[in-house]
């Protein structure tokens, strides 16, 4: 005999805590963190402020959330994926450009990165968060790749860490200039077409002369 279905209820309560949190993401993006009220999330969601509380204490308690459970796990793939590839080091350069950059498409994220930048001193939990979580993952990836491949002889003498913060800088400051200046209207820049550029130029720096390309 067939069970019966679960009632739709719980289906919803269930849910409820995920969808606060990417509720959370939008009213973030859109407003920053200081501006943001419990009271648009909760209407966002769908859900009374009461039941929000059920789930988040505090709106710093909701952002961790945000950046734990809708951000961290796609960094957290990138930097396997970092771990896991085989080489060579340029393959690997190029395989990094174009998963961070599919993840920076969502304007959200470039937004609330931006807001994190923007309000770290008046919310310094907000910078503590984001960087166990997001930044220590990519630049942690990059370094352990760059000395690995140092030890191969394949990337020249230097400061991993350092060659770290180069390689994904372009990046960040293209989505920084997408938040800041595009709106104002300044000319954007193709995110993509400027981590291809990077790498290439990027590469040609880092590279032991006797290595092939």
């Amino acid at each position: 005999m067939r069970a019966p279905a679960e009632p739709k209820f719980r289906r919803r309560k269930a849910d409820r805590p995920a969808e606060i949190v990417q509720a959370a993401l939008a009213v973030f993006a859109e407003k920053g963190f200081a501006a943001a009220k419990l009271d648009d999330i909760a209407a966002r969601a769908g859900v009374s402020k009461g039941a929000l509380y059920l789930y988040f204490a505090t709106k710093e308690e909701l952002f961790h959330a945000v950046v734990e459970q809708a951000i961290a796990p796609n960094m957290r793939q990138i930097r396997a994926a970092i771990a896991g590839h085989p080489g060579p080091f340029p393959a690997l350069l190029q395989m990094f450009a174009e998963r961070i950059v599919a993840l920076l498409a969502d304007p959200r994220l470039g937004a609330v990165a931006k807001m994190v930048i923007g309000e770290a001193r008046n919310f310094p939990a907000l910078a503590r968060v984001w960087h166990d979580d997001l930044v220590s993952h990519a630049l942690g990836g990059l370094a352990e790749a760059v000395a690995a491949a140092q030890a191969r002889g394949e990337v020249r003498a230097g400061d991993p860490r350092a060659y770290a913060l180069q390689i994904v800088s372009p990046m960040i400051v293209g989505v920084i200039w997408r938040e800041t200046f595009a709106p104002i209207g300044a000319a954007p820049f193709d995110l993509p077409a400027l981590a291809r550029q990077h790498v290439e130029t990027l590469t040609g720096g880092l590279l032991a002369e006797e290595t092939p390309r």
